[in-house]
């Protein structure tokens, strides 16, 4: 019961006061969660709509919702109403719908442009040609804010590839950030690279395994 606690502390104690951590909580269960929760942590990342739409019901209702997956637009809806980040936008058909429904739940939706960093061509994500359109678009949009950047790295052993990639996503923000006041957040890094992004400016990192151990 005290190992979550505990990965919790060793984690957070690596972690400057300015980064966020997002406890990755796909397929876990309530119970790990909640063992989370009573060691003080409230965000929490998952990658499938429907988990979250559960999860989100059963669990306290100050739990901080972040769909980090990649979200198909007629999925939208199912979230709207609570999502608290959605960090995988990837389209302006996506960005469009998040406006629609965030507005039909009187909200406005917090989100991030996904990157394409990796080598990888099956990871999603836009070029930067497209995120400048993206967030363009976005900034005429009453019930999204795009509020920085993710990327997801190559991966890879060679940390010399992932810190460049990294590297490349916190030069595009800044470049960003120049015409966008709402940027704030680079989301990028996971168990396996969390301190190679963090070295290179990251300000929220997605921990699963090693905050719950391997996933079941």
């Amino acid at each position: 019961m005290q190992m979550i606690s505990d990965n919790l502390k060793s984690i957070l104690s690596k972690l400057p006061k300015s980064v966020i951590l997002v406890a990755v909580s796909k397929t876990k269960p309530n119970t790990a969660i909640m063992e989370a929760y009573d060691a003080g942590h409230r965000v929490f990342g998952e990658n499938k709509v429907q988990d979250m739409v559960a999860k989100s019901e059963e669990l306290p209702s100050d739990i901080q919702w972040h769909m980090i997956g990649h979200l198909q637009t007629n999925k939208v809806k199912f979230i709207a109403p609570f999502v608290s980040l959605i960090h995988g936008v990837d389209s302006l058909k996506l960005i469009k719908e998040i406006d629609k429904r965030a507005a039909q739940n009187n909200r406005i939706i917090d989100c991030l442009l996904q990157i394409h960093i990796a080598e990888e061509e099956t990871k999603f994500g836009l070029s930067d040609i497209e995120a400048t359109q993206v967030l363009a678009y976005a900034k005429h949009l009453n019930n999204v804010r795009i509020k920085g950047l993710m990327g997801v790295a190559t991966n890879t052993r060679d940390e010399s590839i992932v810190r460049n990639e990294f590297a490349g996503l916190k030069e595009l923000f800044l470049k960003f950030q120049s015409v966008s006041e709402h940027l704030q957040i680079i989301s990028m890094g996971m168990s396996t690279d969390y301190e190679i992004a963090i070295e290179q400016g990251s300000t929220m990192v997605r921990v699963g395994s090693a905050v719950f151990g391997r996933r079941n």
